[in-house]
C-alpha cells in the first residue's frame, strides 16, 4: 500500500512537472507570437530630430522622355508632389528629352553636376554597369508586388543606390507600372518555331535572348518603331504597357499581340539625383523627397494600370490577341535561365542582385501557391469555373 502511495505521489510531481513545463512552453510561445515583425524604422526615427530648412532650391530635372509619353508624367507628378509638400522650398522643373540635352545623355549630365535630377529606366545604362538591368526589369522576374517588396524590405533599394553612387548620383525608386505588353507583331506567333526568323523590335537583355531563341533581335529606337512596322524592317516590336504603346498606333500597321510579355514582368524606373545638389539640402527636403517618391511608386502603378485596361479594349478592336502556348513560355525560360547564367559569369554586380531577387521569389512562392484560385474576375466568370487562368 505504502509502495501504491509512494508510486502515486512520485507520478503526481511529474505529472506537475511536465504540465508546469507544457504551460510555461504554451505561455512563452503565446508570448513569442504577440507580434510577428515590426517596422525597424520606428526605432531609427525614434529621435531623430529633424529641423525645417529655410533654404529655397530651384533644380532642373532632365528626362528621356517626349511630353507625349506618359513617363513624362510620372516625372512631373513626382516634382509637383515635391513642391506642394515642401511649400515651394524645393522647386524641380520637368525638361522633356532634347530641351536641354539629348535622352541620352542625361545620365552623365547630372552626374557632372550640369543638372541637378533626372528620371530614368534604369537598363539604359547598360554599357556603365550591366547591372543596372536588374533594377529595371528582367526577362521571367520580379514582379511588380516582389519588386516593391525587394526594394523596400529586402535590401533592393540600397543595391540601386550602390549602382548609381560611383557616378555622384543619388538614387530613389521613381515609378512602377508592371508587367508590359508582348509583342505587336504582323505575323501570328504562338510555338517556339514561329518565332524563329522574326525581326523584333526589345531592349536588354531581351534582345540576346531572342537571338539565342532563332528570332532577330533590333534595338530600334522608339520614334522609329513605327515606321520599320509599317515597312516591314520589323516583324513585331515590344515597347511598353498599353496604355503608353496605344497612342503610337502599332495596330494600324500590325494584326496580333502576342502575350504574355515575359521580356518584362515589370518595369521599374528610378529618379536620380547629383548628389552634390542632395547633400545641400536639409534633412527635412531628404525626407520629402523620400516621401514624393514613394508616393510617386504607389500612384503610377495604379494610374497606368487603370489605363491599361481600357488600353487593351481599344486594342482588341484592331488586333487579336494571341496567347503563347505553354510550352514555348517554358522554352523561353529554359534559355533565359541559361543565358542568365552567362551574365552572372561575367558580371559579379549581376550576380549578387539576380540571387537576391530569385531568394525572394522561392521565399514567396509558398504564399503565391496558398492564395491562387481567387483570381478577381468578374463573379458571372468566377461561378462558371474560371479559376486561374
Amino acid at each position: 500500500m505504502k509502495r501504491c502511495l509512494k508510486a502515486a505521489a512520485i507520478f503526481s510531481v511529474l505529472f506537475l512537472f511536465v504540465t508546469g513545463m507544457a504551460l510555461a512552453q504554451d505561455k512563452k510561445t503565446k508570448s513569442d507570437r504577440t507580434k510577428f515583425g515590426a517596422d525597424k524604422r520606428i526605432e531609427e526615427v525614434k529621435n531623430l530630430k529633424v529641423k525645417t530648412s529655410t533654404e529655397k532650391h530651384r533644380w532642373k530635372m532632365v528626362l528621356p522622355w517626349s511630353k507625349g509619353l506618359l513617363f513624362y508624367d510620372m516625372a512631373v507628378h513626382f516634382c509637383d508632389t515635391v513642391r506642394l509638400a515642401s511649400g515651394g522650398r524645393l522647386d524641380i522643373k520637368a525638361f522633356s528629352a532634347g530641351e536641354l540635352v539629348p535622352a541620352m545623355e542625361i545620365f552623365d549630365a547630372v552626374s557632372k553636376g550640369s543638372f541637378d535630377a533626372g528620371h530614368d529606366w534604369p537598363g539604359y545604362w547598360k554599357g556603365k554597369n550591366e547591372a543596372f538591368i536588374t533594377v529595371a526589369s528582367v526577362p521571367y522576374g520580379l514582379d511588380a508586388e516582389l519588386y516593391n517588396i525587394w526594394l523596400y524590405e529586402r535590401g533592393g533599394l540600397e543595391e540601386m543606390q550602390a549602382l548609381y553612387a560611383p557616378y555622384n548620383l543619388f538614387a530613389l525608386p521613381g515609378g512602377q507600372v508592371g508587367q508590359e505588353m508582348g509583342l505587336n507583331s504582323s505575323k501570328r506567333a504562338s510555338t517556339m518555331e514561329d518565332f524563329k526568323g522574326m525581326k523584333v523590335r526589345t531592349w536588354g537583355w531581351y534582345l540576346d535572348i531572342l537571338n539565342e531563341l532563332g528570332a532577330s533581335g533590333v534595338a530600334t529606337p522608339g520614334g522609329e518603331v513605327y515606321l520599320s512596322l509599317q515597312t516591314g524592317v520589323l516583324d513585331a516590336a515590344e515597347f511598353s504597357s498599353p496604355a503608353v504603346n496605344y497612342p503610337m498606333g502599332f495596330d494600324e500597321v500590325t494584326q496580333y499581340i502576342i502575350q504574355p510579355g515575359v521580356h518584362q514582368p515589370a518595369c521599374q524606373f528610378a529618379f536620380f539625383f547629383n548628389k552634390d545638389s542632395y547633400d545641400k539640402l536639409g534633412d527635412d527636403l531628404k525626407w520629402i523627397l523620400d516621401t514624393a517618391a514613394k508616393e510617386t511608386q504607389l500612384w503610377s502603378y495604379s494610374w497606368i494600370n487603370n489605363l491599361n485596361a481600357e488600353a487593351i479594349r481599344r486594342f482588341k478592336e484592331k488586333s487579336e490577341i494571341v496567347m503563347m502556348d505553354e510550352k514555348a513560355i517554358v522554352d523561353f525560360a529554359k534559355t533565359t535561365q541559361a543565358y542568365m547564367e552567362k551574365v552572372k559569369a561575367r558580371c559579379p554586380d549581376c550576380k549578387r542582385l539576380l540571387e537576391s531577387q530569385e531568394a525572394l521569389k522561392k521565399d514567396f512562392a509558398d504564399w503565391r501557391s496558398a492564395r491562387a484560385g481567387v483570381t478577381p474576375w468578374p463573379m458571372d466568370d468566377v461561378v462558371k469555373g474560371k479559376l486561374h487562368e
